[in-house]
């Protein structure tokens, strides 16, 4: 059920959300660590709770933000609006970027409260090299899962594929997959088996960044410029070519626009409406 909420309203639930994923993981994280001193034990523990974590926070939050938790989703939003598409304006953008990176950093320093860990102690984890390209990976495969499930009219998969594909993704990349701005930022402030040192906050950001714009670039390809839905009608397809049907989803049009946008971003395709 998608709530037309607004604008505040939306970006204290991606503050939250973008918290409660950065304690998940972190958490996990250094739960796994005390536990286990074998590290794939203690990787299996982290993964399968942050994946959890993250397919839990998407499902309850989507309805309201559309749960991008992470400014490399909010940008592929501003961009889909940008072409033609529905998703968010520039000043909503910023708002979100900024509620993700403030809730990421705050959600890092309740992890390490919990655990009993100073609080603004800076990670020694220095990650670089070839890592970047696991990152530039990871980042590129979570944009086109979001946009291509939105472009082949399946948006209900969202919160389940995305959970998945960051399961694996922490395992079959170089990197573990942070594949978020925020949540990296954020991981600087932790000094534990998922923290990564600030002098190489730089690289894998800029990593996450090119992968983005890699995601995008390949659903462009594979599935059409804009999600379905966003155009007076979809793109005739070639000859010979399978057309791929949308699966019908019910969302009402919001009574009035918020904060000068329409809705929140594509995840909100993924719910009904609250009549």
């Amino acid at each position: 059920m998608t709530i037309h909420a607004s604008l505040p309203r939306r970006a204290v639930a991606e503050l939250i959300g973008t918290a409660a994923l950065l304690m998940v993981v972190i958490g996990s994280g250094i739960q796994a660590a005390d536990l286990s001193r074998d590290t794939g034990v203690a990787l299996v523990a982290n993964s399968l709770a942050s994946a959890i974590g993250l397919g839990l926070i998407i499902t309850l939050f989507g309805p309201l933000s559309g749960a991008h938790l992470n400014p490399v989703v909010t940008l592929t939003s501003w961009w889909a609006r940008r072409t033609g598409g529905e998703g968010l304006g520039g000043r909503e953008a910023l708002v979100y970027t900024a509620a993700q990176t403030a809730g990421a950093i705050g959600g890092a320093v309740l992890a390490e409260l919990m655990f009993g860990h100073a609080p603004g102690t800076f990670s020694t984890q220095i990650r670089g090299g070839h890592l970047l390209v696991g990152e530039i990976v990871a980042t590129a495969g979570l944009v086109l899962v979001i946009q291509g499930l939105e472009r082949i009219g399946r948006p209900k998969l969202i919160p389940a594929a995305v959970a998945a594909y960051i399961a694996a993704a922490i395992w079959f990349t170089s990197s573990g997959s942070f594949a978020n701005p925020a949540g990296t930022i954020a991981r600087a402030f932790s000094d534990s088996f998922t923290g990564i040192a600030p002098q190489s906050l730089p690289g894998f950001v800029a990593a996450q960044l090119i992968g983005g714009v890699l995601g995008l670039a390949l659903a462009a390809l594979l599935y059409g410029g804009t999600p379905r839905g966003t155009q007076d009608g979809p793109a005739a397809p070639g000859p010979g070519a399978e057309t791929l049907e949308p699966v019908p989803v019910s969302v009402a049009e919001p009574a009035g626009s918020v904060g000068g946008a329409g809705p929140a971003g594509p995840v909100n395709a993924a719910y009904e409406t609250i009549g």
